[in-house]
């Protein structure tokens, strides 16, 4: 039997962290269109970076089809 396909999971997990706002970058910032690692957020770039990842793990799960099976 073959084991669980973890893709999803690995894409999922890793996006959210890098995309998590404010960590890496923040668009739009509170000053500028983009700010990196000023570790504060706001509303509206919570809702960009929710469609930037919904767009990003859909090309690389749904369209490209990353597979990864640990057995």
């Amino acid at each position: 039997m073959g084991g669980a396909d973890w893709g999803p999971v690995i894409v999922a997990v890793a996006l959210f962290i890098l995309l998590s706002p404010g960590l890496l970058f923040q668009l739009p910032a509170r000053t500028r269109v983009v700010e990196f690692g000023n570790l504060s957020t706001s509303g509206i770039a919570i809702l960009v970076h929710a469609i930037i990842y919904f767009c990003i793990i859909t090309i690389l799960v749904v369209a490209i089809g990353i597979h990864v099976h640990i057995n």
